[in-house]
């Protein structure tokens, strides 16, 4: 859920653009940043009600670069740029072009989701372990984690031993 609903959003660009407040008085007034106030107005004049609603969006490597191009074209600053495409974040378009300055256009192309999953933990025997010198990075990251989940239990395992100790120590003074 966003901070601040559609229609508070609505208001506050309502209240600045009747012409009475500037940017920072109206920010005050709602205990908003004046920046705030004028990206809202920005992206209501450039959108209408539809600028203000919570978007997330993925983006592909060319509607990316003809941002940027867009952008170099017209000798927009990252706030204006993402007024004009509707894109909530102007931080979003510093950071294209910084991957496009450090990789070209590959570096635009969206990453693709990693799954991620708990790994199964594997229980070596004592008769089949290899020397570590032979095990791949892969085997010897499933054995460490196997190694510290069993270190982990046996740490528990320890600390409910004793503190049953304790109780029973306890109990017996009474």
């Amino acid at each position: 859920m966003s901070k601040y609903s559609d229609e508070f959003k609505y208001q506050v660009v309502q209240e600045y653009l009747l012409g009475q407040l500037g940017y920072v008085s109206v920010g005050r007034k709602h205990n908003l940043d004046g920046a705030t106030v004028r990206q809202w107005v920005n992206f209501f004049q450039a959108h209408g009600k539809a600028g203000l609603t919570r978007k997330r969006s993925v983006y592909t490597a060319d509607f990316k670069m003809s941002v940027l191009q867009y952008l170099w074209d017209n000798c927009l600053s990252c706030r204006q740029a993402a007024a004009h495409f509707n894109i909530r974040d102007h931080g979003t378009i510093a950071q294209w072009i910084e991957l496009y300055r450090s990789g070209g256009l590959d570096a635009l192309k969206p990453a693709p989701k990693k799954v991620r999953s708990m790994p199964k933990p594997i229980h070596p025997s004592n008769s089949d372990q290899q020397p570590i010198i032979d095990m791949t990075q892969e085997e010897m990251g499933k054995e460490l984690y196997y190694l510290r989940l069993e270190n982990a239990y046996l740490k528990k395992l320890q600390a409910l031993v004793q503190a049953k100790e304790k109780l029973a120590q306890k109990s017996k003074r009474k």
